[in-house]
């Protein structure tokens, strides 16, 4: 795994122009794709130290000790949004808590994987410990059905979440199925309004805002014509418009096909019928770059007046931004908590009382202070909040999280017959205290 480690770091390039021709994400966010993945690598290189088990004499006789040992074989069903870092949530963990794994990579995006499988064989992994298969809906239930595939991890929406988990389920197998999201930012009138409004920009707008931990609702709080308000919203719209399309450092990239493209779209034109404003229109892309390859729709900012609004309360999986104002924190608390997801949330303010109000009340599983995009980095675990849509299964994906996942725990009691020996049956006097003799009263083996 350090050999891998190693391949991965020097083949970063390649890899992440791989990620640019098949995705679409900027050439920064490929690189950062390819690191944040092979951070989990490292993460897995320490595991030998992390996952040992403990040991305990727990009475005179008897001794407890535990040990995780592999499942056998696993299954990881990734999306298109992560070429390289979401598999790698699971490839490193499983493979070094002792398992094989076969991997089902996006059939939108099976290029980079390819070159992945290859950076294995290279650093030395035995042929059958790592494979890929490709394919849709047939596949993802041949794996999940086959007798040898002891667990599955799925990331993905969140109706096909559902699938995955109730299938595996209903075999008695293991399975972490992660959904989507909608994630709320609250801004605090007394938040830094720079640097808030450059975080919201890059969280929401980031990848064609195609991924889970994007922002899709900003609730300002206060008044709607205050000083600070305005001016966060107006610095929101601004940085906006300022990016260009293309996948260049800094510019933003296409979404994945056309369907997704077909999908936005229609979020735009259900909140213009419901009267909310267009603040920034990222259509006007689609003219820009009409004969370029790629779908193309550049960031929208849209200013609600109906917290029920589509927009407002479904996923879009895009570049899209709806903006509400909302006059007290406890409003802002419910309309984040009444919504079905439950990955990620942020406060911006520049009062830690503040942020602890919120930290405590919002109801997210990865929750975010001034950082729009809070992804937890290992030894810490990503997933999203059990009793949501954006979680179905057991355990999160990566971390300890993942350690216990792919691994059964096994524990051992043990018992040895007594010795005979003098010293032991009277015990042994020191300092008027009588060692290692006497009864354990804990003890009840062989005893009813």
């Amino acid at each position: 795994m350090l050999k891998f480690h190693a391949l991965a770091r020097d083949n970063a390039h390649e890899l992440a122009q791989l990620i640019v021709l098949e995705n679409g994400k900027n050439i920064t966010e490929a690189l950062a794709d390819v690191a944040k993945g092979n951070e989990t690598v490292e993460y897995a290189c320490s595991l030998p130290q992390l996952m040992q088990g403990k040991i305990d004499r727990v009475s005179g006789q008897v001794t407890c000790q535990d040990r995780r040992d592999a499942l056998g074989v696993v299954a990881s069903i990734v999306p298109f949004n992560f070429p390289f870092m979401v598999p790698f949530w699971t490839l490193p963990i499983a493979l070094v808590t002792g398992n094989c794994i076969v991997l089902k990579p996006s059939e939108k995006v099976p290029l980079t994987m390819y070159k992945v499988i290859e950076l294995f064989e290279k650093a030395g992994f035995p042929k059958g410990v790592i494979n890929m298969v490709n394919g849709t809906k047939d596949c993802v239930e041949a794996l999940i059905d086959h007798p040898d595939v002891k667990a599955v991890t799925f990331v993905g929406s969140s109706p096909v979440a559902k699938i995955v988990s109730d299938r595996c389920h209903s075999l008695n197998k293991r399975c972490t199925a992660l959904g989507g999201a909608k994630n709320h930012l609250i801004a605090l009138p007394d938040c830094d309004v720079e640097g808030t409004a450059q975080d919201v920009v890059v969280s929401y707008a980031g990848c064609a805002g195609q991924r889970c931990m994007a922002a899709s609702v900003l609730l300002i709080v206060g008044e709607k014509e205050g000083a600070v308000q305005k001016a966060l919203l107006d610095r929101v719209i601004e940085k906006a418009a300022g990016i260009k399309a293309g996948t260049a450092a800094g510019q933003m990239g296409p979404v994945i096909d056309s369907q997704s493209m077909a999908k936005i779209l229609s979020y735009i034109e259900q909140s213009e019928k419901d009267g909310a404003k267009i603040l920034l229109d990222g259509r006007v892309w689609m003219k820009e770059m009409e004969g370029n390859k790629g779908n193309f729709i550049g960031p929208t900012v849209i200013l609600h007046s109906n917290k029920t609004d589509k927009a407002m309360c479904e996923e879009i999986f895009g570049p899209v931004l709806s903006v509400y104002h909302v006059a007290t924190w406890q409003e802002a608390i419910e309309i984040e908590n009444s919504n079905p997801f439950g990955n990620a949330a942020a406060v911006y303010t520049s009062n830690g009382g503040h942020a602890e109000w919120f930290m405590t009340r919002v109801r997210a599983s990865m929750l975010g202070v001034n950082i729009g995009i809070p992804v937890p980095r290992e030894p810490f675990s990503f997933g999203g909040l059990y009793g949501t849509r954006s979680k179905y299964g057991d355990m999160d994906i990566t971390g300890d999280g993942a350690i216990e996942f792919f691994t059964n725990r096994i524990k051992i009691t043990s018992k040895w017959p007594k010795p005979t020996v003098p010293e032991y049956v009277m015990g042994v006097q020191e300092g008027g205290v009588i060692m290692n003799g006497g009864t354990d009263h804990a003890n009840f083996a062989g005893r009813m």
